[in-house]
């Protein structure tokens, strides 16, 4: 008798392992499960029949048992306020104008994210446009070699869409044209595509290179077909891929714009604000550098366009509902990726920035350098630069700053960190191919404007240590000084196009007038103490005295 309930122990104890082991391979299929079409094929995204029509909030979504698995509550509710963020722009703005904005924003919350956006109210004056045709605008480059392309289409490295054999790769509005040796014209190519092969020895982009409009089009456009998590980094950012199988990189929104970076946070710390990444791109294209890749707002669907088209698993395991009916995740990184930093919706839109990748690295491989004036990252200890007046001097005697026109990329960068108020530029990339002589990538800008009301001078060390600056580079900041050019007004026309503007608050832009007098004031000392030919490079090709005359 006794044996006999001892075996039946065994198999009750059997039996429950087993339904335990069969519902964890259920939960598990549940991803998988949830993406078959009506037909049990996985991945189909069929319209349902015109007879049954779609509704409106029934969202895709696991069943009760699993969502009270994944169910979690956030600290911050705030975490993603993307519409009152907005509100409290168009508030800054004032009068009727800001009126006509906070109309604007609620109208433009009325639209799906893939249907069309009305465009922003149109200006009476062109200040950008009279900018870009100013001469100094208008400088030529240096012929350029097959040593200077970063591709060349016709040696042997091919970029042939066929390929692929899939027809999204082509762009929506072009035909596929054959040459006759059979390969695919360039105009064919998708416009990822061709802001790469358009990169040179001395600029990401051309002035006015039609790809580059065209591409952040698609970045908001384009759809989405696939997401992961971005490895490394602090902070969480996402990379997705696009139907025409382009690629970016996506960082959500973490605060509102108005919010300033606590005086008590640490630069390190910071968060990497999706807003600043746009507004870098603009920044560094009006004052002419070019060194930016093309980024662009977008409002994303986080149910549609992110965790049913994911196929990581630790991403989609951290996705919850909040206890306000939004829609939350928080995925994996260092800083900030936990259920009290949630990224949450309204309820499932979340505002982001969305970044073009660079070539592949099998393709065009990079070189990280050590920024010279890299901060300590530490709470107590200061970096040499800090403590030793006479760094400079030191570095510009190590390769690569002894030669060449590295050290004045430095300053460009120096001067562009600083107007955005960025303290974290650790390190910089450049495109190994092109050796020493090429320019900086100005990448990761996020913790850029974060205090409006704070201008951190220890930025500027480099540019008052070593006192040079290319010519180009001083004229166009002249000439963002003038009333009629003034550099606030600039952004805040260029900032207009795109989707998700506003995208700075005021005050930053206010801000930026204020931290270009400093940068003027650093240079004036230094001419004065150094003379004009010993601070001021002239980098221009030819004779350059009609350029700074009055326009």
């Amino acid at each position: 008798m006794k044996m006999l309930l001892v075996r039946k122990f065994r198999v009750l104890i059997l039996m429950v392992f087993l339904v335990a082991c069969t519902m964890h391979i259920m939960i598990d299929l549940l991803p998988r499960l949830e993406r078959r079409g009506p037909e049990g094929r996985p991945g189909c995204s069929c319209p349902p029949p015109a007879a049954a029509p779609p509704r409106a909030a029934a969202p895709r979504w696991p069943s009760k048992h699993t969502l009270r698995i994944l169910q979690d509550f956030s600290a911050e509710p705030a975490s993603n306020l993307s519409s009152q963020s907005r509100e409290a722009a168009e508030r800054a703005a004032g009068g009727a104008g800001g009126a006509g904005a906070a109309a604007a924003g609620r109208a433009r919350r009325l639209i799906g994210p893939g249907a069309p956006r009305p465009p922003p109210p149109a200006s009476n004056a062109a200040p950008l446009a009279a900018l870009f045709e100013h001469p100094l605008y208008r400088a030529a480059l240096p012929p350029l070699a097959d040593g200077d392309l970063l591709f060349n289409v016709n040696s042997d490295i091919r970029f042939n869409p066929r390929a692929a054999e899939q027809p999204e790769w082509q762009n929506e509005d072009h035909h596929e044209e054959f040459l006759p040796t059979g390969e695919t014209s360039i105009d064919s190519y998708p416009n990822w595509l061709k802001f790469h092969i358009g990169i040179n020895r001395y600029e990401l982009y051309s002035r006015h290179n039609p790809a580059i409009e065209a591409l952040l089009q698609d970045l908001v456009s384009q759809k989405i077909t696939s997401v992961a998590m971005k490895s490394g980094g602090t902070q969480l950012k996402l990379i997705m891929t696009f139907q025409n199988y382009g690629q970016a990189l996506f960082k959500p929104m973490k605060q509102t714009r108005e919010q300033e970076t606590p005086p008590d946070f640490f630069y390190f710390s910071d968060y990497e604000r999706h807003n600043a990444e746009i507004a870098a791109f603009h920044l560094d294209r009006i004052l002419d550098f070019r060194r930016v890749p093309p980024v662009a707002g977008r409002l994303v669907n986080m149910t549609r366009e992110i965790r049913d088209v994911t196929r990581d698993k630790k991403l989609w395991r951290t996705f919850f509902i909040s206890p306000a009916n939004n829609i939350c995740f928080y995925g994996e990184c260092s800083y900030y990726c936990s259920t009290e930093h949630a990224l949450c919706g309204k309820p499932d839109q979340i505002e982001g920035s969305l970044a073009a990748f660079l070539p592949d690295l099998s393709l065009a491989k990079r070189k990280t350098w050590r920024n010279p004036w890299r901060r300590s990252y530490h709470k107590r200890k200061k970096a040499e630069w800090e403590v030793d007046p006479d760094y400079c001097e030191e570095v510009k005697q190590t390769p690569p700053y002894d030669s060449g026109t590295r050290i004045l990329d430095i300053m460009d960068m120096t001067v562009f960190d600083f107007l955005m108020g960025n303290m974290d530029r650790h390190h910089y990339e450049t495109f190994e191919k092109f050796g020493n002589e090429t320019f900086i990538i100005h990448l990761d800008n996020g913790r850029g404007f974060g205090k409006y009301s704070h201008d951190e001078l220890s930025i500027l060390v480099p540019l008052n240590q070593c006192c040079r600056i290319r010519k180009s580079t001083y004229l166009r900041l002249q000439l963002l000084a003038k009333e009629e050019y003034k550099l606030s007004l600039l952004m805040k026309e260029s900032l207009l196009k795109d989707k998700i503007a506003p995208i700075l608050y005021q005050p930053h832009l206010e801000a930026m007038d204020r931290r270009l007098r400093i940068v003027l004031k650093a240079i004036s000392d230094c001419i004065e103490k150094d003379g004009y030919d010993n601070v001021v490079e002239n980098d221009f090709n030819t004779d350059v005295n009609t350029v700074t005359t009055e326009r």
